[in-house]
């Protein structure tokens, strides 16, 4: 079954700010550890990038750019969006189908909002998802802190039995590309 690792919203606004997300020299190490496990072994590496017109994420940026610390490689995919939703409106699905991936691994940012929508989305869809469950973050919000967003969703996206395929909780150091 071929997998696909998803990498979501590691872009530099939303990670060199004042206030970067919890852990997030962390989640960049873990997310390219990842990145380069999945090169080695054939496997594709997406990143998504959110952006909307008119603010500081607007395509070409600076702070739509992906943190200068993610390594990237010339053979990555790069699919953007405009929503939580990384298929929505986006040519993800259409990617995934002609490299003929049947499941995913995820990541990135932000926990409750797009890595959460994209695990459901891909659930919906019958994708098998690996939640990364150590390498996707949030900031801190004033009614929860970060760190009890991600457990958070770890166990709430992890529990979802209704799609027929579920998420499974992975560290990162534990992935394996291949299944």
């Amino acid at each position: 079954m071929a997998k696909a690792l998803l990498v979501i919203d590691v872009q530099t606004l939303l990670f060199e700010g004042d206030k970067p997300p919890f852990d997030a020299d962390g989640i960049i190490q873990r997310i390219n550890a990842l990145s380069h496990s999945a090169r080695e072994n054939a496997c594709p590496v997406i990143f998504i990038q959110h952006e909307q017109p008119g603010t500081p994420i607007a395509r070409d940026t600076k702070g739509w750019e992906l943190v200068s610390r993610l390594v990237q490689d010339e053979n990555d995919y790069v699919v953007a969006k405009t929503t939580p939703d990384s298929f929505l409106g986006t040519g993800l699905k259409a990617l995934l189908d002609e490299l003929d991936v049947e499941s995913l691994a995820i990541c990135g940012y932000a926990s409750e909002f797009c890595v959460d929508t994209t695990v459901r989305r891909a659930l919906a869809l019958g994708y098998p998802v690996e939640l990364i469950d150590d390498a996707h973050t949030t900031a801190d919000k004033s009614h929860l802190a970060a760190k009890d967003i991600i457990a958070h969703e770890n166990a709430t996206l992890c529990a979802i039995k209704s799609f027929g395929v579920t998420a499974q909780p992975v560290k990162a150091l534990e992935w394996l590309p291949k299944s």
